[in-house]
């Protein structure tokens, strides 16, 4: 496992620009496969997952060529149909949360698909029932073999279909809207997720020749089409990275310009910074966040205890919760984390705890943060990266805290963070990487 050693206490100047969404990319690259078309995505940032995605749909069969530092294409026209019943294609995908959403593609322009248990971050129990169950609703049938945890996956004949989902699951209405696509008749989509990236995953499918009406609300509707062709598609900025760059720069005292954040797509998410006292401005497209010495959470109206929660689009992306939770530890005040959506993230708390942070985990999803308000300084430690988010936060924690830190496991962070610490250290931030 690689490592970061993080020298804490040094203040952050300049500019960052986000990377691309990777759970826009994630989901985007897989709807290449419902054309024989050529395909060219923009602003794909080089991260672990999506590197490895992109490696799985070359040895698909898949034309791939790196054609800027950042911009893709993708060719479909020859799919090695049989890698996909292979031990290695079964293998890789376990290990790939999203390859999931190979399923919709496959299914709708192939008539069949075979994928393994996804897996991902440990963050608790991630159900694939929307996904399944909606895709059921269009004509597949679904098997699972229980010896060697595959699901196959077949339809003779896809039909347009009403369905309401059970949960509005980003994943799950990516894998439904792209298995719809090439369906005979009407779909609509009803508790259809929202968030930024299925709008962009539905704008890049009308441009290649889908039919998807109600863009951006939780009732879609798509009328299926024979074929899809080409298209050139550029990814939004990552909104995670730009909250954990508002983060980074109050925890640290710290002044940053974030550049071209696409500011219209941030939603709820610098709002959600203010409660906690941080100031922070928009500037075109840009967020500068002014250095801070002392940031003071909201109360409600009537004085009760601030409560921060995640919840489906436009609420709060249960992705920033944890770096929201270590910037309160800095804060003056105290603030309920309400993790609702997945029951193991609020698990790295002790780390914090270990480092000086007043933390009250009361169960599975709920935390109470009592922020020191600077009078005391986090000290440096020794962890681990448990998952993506949590990585993220705990290098935020390490670059504010008094001493040395070491984060271990850092490959969590590299499944998500592009080139982070050098990025960081061109700030003035000290971090280095030990194999």
């Amino acid at each position: 496992m690689a490592s970061f050693v993080i020298e804490g206490g040094h203040r952050l100047q300049g500019e960052i620009v986000p990377q691309g969404a990777k759970n826009e990319v994630l989901q985007v690259v897989c709807a290449t496969l419902l054309t024989s078309e050529e395909v060219t995505i923009e602003n794909i940032p080089d991260i672990l997952d999506v590197n490895n995605l992109i490696q799985l749909l070359r040895d698909m069969g898949v034309k791939v060529s790196r054609t800027g530092v950042d911009t893709y294409t993708f060719r479909a026209d020859k799919v090695d149909t049989a890698y996909l019943e292979s031990q290695e294609f079964l293998q890789r995908c376990s290990k790939l949360r999203g390859s999931v959403m190979l399923v919709g593609p496959l299914l709708a322009r192939f008539g069949r698909a075979l994928i393994s248990k996804p897996g991902g971050d440990k963050i608790g129990r991630r159900r694939l029932d929307t996904h399944f169950l909606g895709i059921s609703k269009l004509g597949a049938e679904f098997t699972y073999d229980s010896t060697r945890g595959i699901f196959r996956i077949q339809a003779d004949h896809l039909k347009g279909a009403y369905m309401l989902l059970d949960e509005a699951s980003v994943t799950g209405t990516a894998n439904i809207i792209m298995t719809a696509v090439l369906a005979e008749g009407t779909t609509t989509i009803y508790n259809a997720a929202c968030e930024p990236y299925v709008q962009q995953l539905c704008r890049m499918l009308n441009s290649m020749g889908a039919r998807i009406s109600g863009i951006a609300s939780n009732l879609l509707t798509i009328e299926g089409v024979t074929s899809l062709k080409g298209c050139v598609h550029r990814v939004l900025p990552d909104m995670i990275e730009v909250g954990s760059f508002i983060g980074m720069a109050a925890m640290t005292a710290s002044e940053i310009t974030i550049r071209n954040v696409s500011y219209e797509n941030l939603g709820i998410i610098p709002d959600s910074f203010r409660r906690l006292g941080i100031q922070l401005e928009q500037r075109g497209d840009d967020i500068f966040v002014p250095r801070q010495e002392h940031y003071q959470i909201e109360s409600f109206i009537d004085g009760s205890i601030m409560t921060i929660a995640d919840a489906p689009w436009p609420g709060l992306t249960p992705d920033l919760l944890s770096v929201i939770l270590v910037v309160a530890t800095q804060a003056k005040g105290s603030v309920l984390i309400h993790q609702k959506m997945f029951e193991s993230r609020l698990f790295f708390v002790d780390k914090l705890i270990d480092m000086g942070a007043q933390i009250i985990l009361c169960d599975p999803h709920r935390a109470v943060v009592i922020g020191h308000d600077r009078n005391f300084c986090l000290r440096g430690g020794n962890m681990t990266s448990p998952d993506i988010r949590a990585g993220i936060a705990l290098l935020i924690a390490a670059l504010s805290a008094d001493g040395v830190s070491r984060i271990h496991n850092i490959e969590q962070i590299d499944r998500g963070y592009q080139n982070i610490e050098q990025r960081l250290t061109a700030l003035g931030a000290r971090i280095t990487r030990l194999p």
